[in-house]
């Protein structure tokens, strides 16, 4: 486990948000609730909850902040970044431990975290100093700009399970184009994916206004989706929600980057090192309790050493400890809450009925589900079909190259995919048929880069990416601006 020097007071300060929101400052909140840790099932903190009429008034003021903001010096806003980045790097240790505890993580997820976070700060730190816009060719006398101007407010609906860097993936770079932006993390986790945001932001220097942060509900959500003052929505999450945010944001003809996962598979061919296949797939699909965009749903094994594979996996399996990972060196901790945990539990049931072969795990203790792995997967069954978001291992088998890329791309968006073969060129061969937004080779599907474009197709998200210069696409819209030195004479 990674550990820093830390040498300064606490950082988090939970008398702030204690019934309170985020809004032109911090502001006593009509409703409050607690936030349990998934680990213990006991309150870790009290928060403030929003109602839809707090979006109005957020995103009016948001909308009023916005243009000073977007019009500071690039210097001033970049030095806003570089001072987060560095809060973040002050405060390491004590910030990692709270997002395990809020997220119900294992400490390394927790220090992960918050080190991806410093890497989004201080890419977002230069984008006000990089060009933002192109001179375009035109007939002399004219000058013929292409500029990146920002959407003005920019809604985020963020998740629960990486809530630190899904949230601050998309605040960072939205605030460092020049937007004003208004964050509904989701409510199991409002201080790592939203609380925790703006107490960094203030402290940097953030002008009041430019950030707030409103956990709620579902009828949260779409006031801020549906609000005016809003240009463009940024959602991360389930399928299902995910295509009721673009309806929404559709019929009031918004903009919007959706995120949303898939089934993703893992295709291991028959001269794979099946130890290193092993930890690959055990990796993938384990990883984070299985809650990841990424994880690895499906494992798609040459029938010739399914076998062997599957016996290896099933070993990890019963061996890998499940626990509290803020206090304990364990594999894997908790699931989320007692619905996601009931979810997960009747697609494996409801997989074996179908017919698929539990191997192992299979149960839980309180929130703890064991690692758990089904083989005999094939299409129809919600294991292979849907997106588990649990810490299942779902083996499926396959006897050419051809049918394996058939069978990965058997699903409705994949978000990521990979190959596992000795022989490079033949793992890109098949990687290059793969349907998906982000595809590994020699790799598992659990993958990401502060720089890289991150989105897929399909149920994976509506197309869209951000990440590196997709950031530039993401938050801000061309304007074109011309300047002639006087006004031409026309002929009507």
């Amino acid at each position: 486990m990674e550990t820093r020097d830390v040498t300064s007071t606490t950082f988090l300060n939970p008398a702030l948000w204690r019934e309170h929101l985020f809004s032109t400052g911090w502001r006593a909140a009509s409703l409050s609730a607690d936030v349990i840790e998934p680990a213990t099932g006991e309150p870790l903190v009290r928060t403030g909850v929003a109602v839809p009429a707090d979006v109005a008034t957020a995103t009016a003021a948001a909308a009023a902040a916005q243009p000073a903001w977007a019009a500071m010096a690039p210097r001033e806003r970049a030095a806003v970044f570089h001072r987060a980045a560095a809060l973040l790097q002050q405060h390491f240790d004590e910030l990692a431990l709270f997002v395990t505890r809020e997220s119900g993580a294992i400490l390394p997820k927790g220090q992960h975290e918050v080190r991806e976070a410093v890497a989004f700060c201080q890419l977002a730190a230069g984008m006000p100093m990089q060009a933002q816009g192109e001179l375009l060719p035109s007939t002399p006398g004219r000058l013929s700009i292409a500029r990146r101007v920002p959407h003005g407010v920019v809604g985020v609906i963020s998740p629960f399970n990486f809530p630190l860097i899904l949230t601050l993936r998309v605040v960072a770079p939205a605030l460092a184009a020049g937007n004003a932006v208004v964050v509904k993390p989701d409510a199991r986790t409002p201080v790592s994916g939203g609380f925790l945001i703006a107490q960094l932001f203030e402290a940097a220097g953030l002008p009041a206004g430019v950030l707030h942060v409103l956990p709620g509900g579902a009828e949260v959500g779409e006031a801020l989706v549906g609000d005016a003052h809003v240009q463009m929505v940024s959602f991360t999450g389930s399928a299902a929600v995910g295509r009721r945010v673009g309806e929404l944001a559709a019929r009031h003809l918004k903009k919007t980057s959706l995120e949303l996962g898939g089934s993703n598979a893992l295709v291991i061919l028959d001269d794979a090192d099946l130890d290193l296949a092993a930890s690959n797939a055990a990796w993938g699909a384990w990883l984070h309790q299985g809650q990841i965009c990424m994880a690895t749903n499906r494992v798609l094994v040459h029938e010739s050493i399914a076998d062997v594979l599957t016996e290896r996996l099933v070993a990890k399996a019963t061996h890998l400890p499940v626990g509290n990972g803020a206090t304990q060196p364990v594999a894997l901790g908790p699931l989320i809450d007692a619905r996601s945990r009931d979810r997960v539990h009747a697609v494996v049931q409801d997989s074996v009925q179908a017919g698929a072969r539990l191997l192992a795990g299979g149960s839980y203790d309180g929130l703890f589900y064991k690692p758990t792995v089904l083989s005999g997967v094939k299409p129809g069954m919600r294991c292979h079909d849907e997106e588990v978001f649990g810490p299942v291992l779902n083996i499926a088998t396959f006897a050419t190259d051809d049918e394996a890329v058939a069978l990965a791309n058997d699903h409705h968006g994949g978000l990521a995919a990979a190959v596992i073969s000795r022989s490079v060129g033949r793992a890109l061969a098949v990687a290059r048929q793969l349907k998906a937004g982000m595809v590994h080779v020699n790799d598992q599907t659990v993958n990401d880069d502060a720089v890289n474009p991150f989105g897929g197709p399909g149920v994976a998200g509506n197309g869209s990416s951000h990440g590196g210069r997709g950031d530039w696409e993401q938050f801000t819209t061309w304007q074109w601006l011309t300047v002639k030195d006087a006004p031409p004479a026309f002929p009507f």
